[in-house]
């Protein structure tokens, strides 16, 4: 993720306004914190338990493991399928560089693969050009809020017998028809970082499933690997979720469907205020239902326009501005320009506008007007 736009000390229009949400839930919040700092319990519990049985009937899975990052959820989602050794998984060349790292923490290898212009997910045409005899899984990212392409993914992994564990971090509630993101692979991996559309008050993720024994083994991978208590049957990890984070989660869920549909709402005002300029907001394909994380606009002259909206105290983000194939930390897989030509185009014109379920429509089109100020200004005789 890049920086904040440079913008006054006194944003204007912020990305995302937290202090907002939270004061529309301050007593439910603060009610569900005190039951947790009276209980003197505070590490999975009760909490926890409560709200992965709500988030497991949201999603539609049997299964829920409340873990502490989206990052944990995708590694011990990994873990738990059985991922060896040397392992091939492929995924997307635009996403965050989490979805890499818990490959390889989890001790495969990520191949990563190009993303279609019209949704920035995945590839399923490439997915099918890079399987070779060490593939074992796609993890296809639900990139923006949007669900992948995952028809013809699951035609894929069926007929070659690997896993598809989706990397819903960044889709809680999107839909492909009748299935909620996170409830049509093998197995799915959410974040619930505080900027999220269920979003914790720090760290905290989670892996659903409807197979027990991946949620079975989830529960001990995130816990030291215990059967039970001191009994340590596998070698696990410390990513057990704190139960302050599962009460403030279990409050928010009750919330999820009305703040998606406010962002959905506020989507659909930039897409009638942004008609006509030369910036195209990323579309809701059919059969899908878009929860709009992110606002993402497409422009060719997005560093300029970042920085004039910057100067209007609009603050903008950039998801993201360089493809995993050309991040030095990945360079050993031999990535170079030019491999991934739509995640290298994509990063270079995507901009993430400000977008939340409080934001207003006036200052919805505020935003929409300082882009249209922009292009006049850039014109001929302009001079942006």
């Amino acid at each position: 993720m890049k920086s904040p736009s440079s913008a006054p000390a006194d944003v204007r229009i912020p990305f995302i306004d937290l202090r907002a949400q939270y004061r529309a839930l301050k007593p439910e919040i603060d009610e569900a914190v005190g039951r947790v700092l009276e209980s003197g319990s505070f590490v999975l519990g009760e909490p926890v338990e409560r709200f992965e049985r709500a988030f497991a009937a949201y999603v539609g899975v049997k299964e829920a493991v409340c873990v502490s990052s989206g990052t944990a959820a995708l590694q011990v989602a990994l873990m738990a399928i059985g991922l060896e050794p040397g392992d091939e998984v492929i995924i997307p060349a635009n996403t965050f560089f989490a979805t890499a790292e818990a490959v390889l923490w989890a001790g495969g290898r990520p191949v990563l693969v190009d993303v279609r212009e019209e949704d920035a997910n995945i590839d399923p045409v490439a997915i099918a050009g890079a399987i070779t005899p060490r593939t074992r899984g796609i993890v296809p990212v639900h990139l923006y809020g949007q669900m992948a392409d995952l028809g013809p993914i699951l035609e894929i992994a069926a007929r070659r017998g690997l896993f598809v564990l989706e990397d819903a971090c960044q889709a809680h509630g999107a839909a492909s028809g009748e299935r909620r993101a996170g409830s049509v692979g093998r197995a799915g991996a959410f974040s619930f970082y505080p900027g999220k559309n269920l979003g914790a008050y720090g760290e905290a993720g989670a892996v659903v499933t409807d197979d027990p024994e991946i949620g079975r083994r989830a529960r001990m991978l995130r816990d030291h690997g215990q059967r039970r208590k001191y009994d340590h049957v596998v070698l696990g990890h410390n990513f057990r979720l704190e139960a302050l984070q599962g009460a403030v989660l279990d409050v928010k869920l009750r919330h999820l469907e009305g703040w998606n549909e406010a962002r959905r709402a506020v989507a659909r005002t930039y897409e009638r205020a942004l008609a006509g300029l030369p910036v195209t907001v990323l579309p809701e394909l059919p059969g899908r239902r878009h929860v709009r994380h992110l606002l993402v606009v497409r422009s060719a002259a997005r560093d300029r326009l970042q920085e004039s909206l910057g100067r209007m105290g609009i603050e903008t983000l950039i998801h993201y501005p360089v493809p995993l194939h050309l991040q030095p930390a990945l360079a050993f897989l031999g990535g170079r320009e030019g491999d991934h030509p739509v995640a290298e185009r994509l990063a270079r014109e995507i901009l993430s506008l400000p977008i939340h379920p409080e934001m207003a429509e006036d200052t919805v089109l505020r935003v929409a007007d300082a882009i249209a100020d922009f292009h006049r200004q850039a014109a001929p005789g302009g001079v942006a």
